[in-house]
């Protein structure tokens, strides 16, 4: 019988799994009983992104070949759970991967997702995840990726005035954003 939980980070490119959102919300998901954790540790050799599709894809490319090398020993079949937890870029990373080796049963927390995320899932049965995004954050269509992940049944979460790291100008707002952020993965995680 499967007893083991497992969570895998893929982090962004300037958000590494100890920010904010990822540090917490391994946490949280400890809390649950997931015992094992990977961390995806990635470097990108590629600058100025943001706006570029030519580059973005570049860097998709060498984080995706990093991410698959960190997870090749890993037998996903013997875990009773598996989340997939993961920020922008990382988000596209952990989507392209559950759909290239087809595993069964991953969830998604997806944090800032950007477009290239619900269109690597789009098709797929019976997704579950969960997704938040912030309405000025710079690195994504806001507006679409919400319709986008309406349409694939992905629960969006959209917080008002703050960026792509869920955050804006006030500190103590930012802190409370977050506590809602980690009450949703919780309740998500432990369903």
């Amino acid at each position: 019988m499967k007893k083991k939980k497992l969570l895998v980070v893929f982090p962004g490119i300037g958000y590494h799994c100890d920010k904010p959102l990822l540090y917490y919300g391994r946490k949280t998901a400890a809390e649950a009983g997931y015992d094992e954790v990977i961390n995806i540790g990635y470097s990108c050799p590629v600058q100025n992104i943001r706006c570029d599709k030519e580059k973005m894809r570049q860097a998709f490319d060498a984080l995706y070949a990093q991410a698959k090398e960190s997870l090749s020993g890993v037998a996903f079949d013997e875990y009773a759970d598996v989340i997939f937890m993961s920020k922008s870029i990382g988000t596209v990373i952990a989507a392209a991967f559950e759909k290239e080796y087809e595993i069964k049963g991953v969830r998604h927390v997806l944090y800032t997702p950007l477009a290239e995320t619900i269109e690597v899932l789009n098709g797929e049965k019976n997704i579950d995840a969960i997704a938040f995004i912030g309405s000025d954050d710079p690195w994504s269509d806001v507006p679409k990726v919400v319709e986008m992940a309406k349409r694939q049944g992905i629960p969006m979460h959209l917080y008002e005035g703050v960026n792509h790291s869920l955050e804006g100008k006030n500190t103590l707002e930012n802190i409370e954003i977050l506590g809602k952020v980690m009450k949703k993965t919780k309740h998500f995680i432990e369903k």
